[in-house]
């Protein structure tokens, strides 16, 4: 298993993913009927850095880095984690946020934020508070979830850097 900077050839891996998570509705607040071209935009030109989780030749998994706000908060990056079905539960999320923190750190952010975690998304809820992450904002019904409707939506916040 192995975790490398994205290709432009691991975008038809990356599309199958994303496609798979998006159009579920339940975990990002992107249109499900996001079309391949706007989604490559999105995910792999857009941020700063893009990851995949490879394992045997094939990537299970995907998360960017990007810089969250410009100017005076600068020093704090956004990332976003997309496993594939086949994969989830073992591990490479985990895996994935780990990475991010430490090449956040390499790249001189001092601190990383997830702008919009379903409060639905049990899994990353447990998994971010699990690895330090702290929610710093609650936004009352602000994701439609398919199947339980208006949920709360998440900001959770991490200080990375030694102080």
């Amino acid at each position: 298993m192995n975790i490398r900077e994205a290709t432009k050839a691991d975008w038809e891996s990356i599309w199958a993913i994303f496609s798979e998570v998006v159009s579920a509705g339940e975990t990002y607040a992107y249109d499900p009927a996001t079309t391949k071209n706007e989604a490559e935009k999105i995910w792999l030109e857009t941020p700063r850095k893009v990851f995949v989780f490879e394992d045997d030749g094939n990537i299970l998994g995907t998360y960017y880095l990007k810089t969250n706000q410009a100017g005076p908060g600068n020093h704090v990056c956004n990332c976003g984690y997309m496993v594939s079905s086949m994969a989830r539960g073992k591990g490479l999320a985990t895996s994935m946020c780990e990475h991010s923190q430490e090449v956040a750190l390499e790249l001189g952010y001092k601190a990383m934020q997830f702008n919009f975690v379903a409060s639905s998304n049990e899994g990353a809820v447990r998994l971010w508070n699990k690895l330090g992450f702290e929610t710093v904002g609650q936004l009352p019904k602000a994701f439609k979830h398919p199947s339980q409707g208006y949920v709360d939506a998440l900001v959770m916040y991490k200080w990375l850097a030694k102080i």
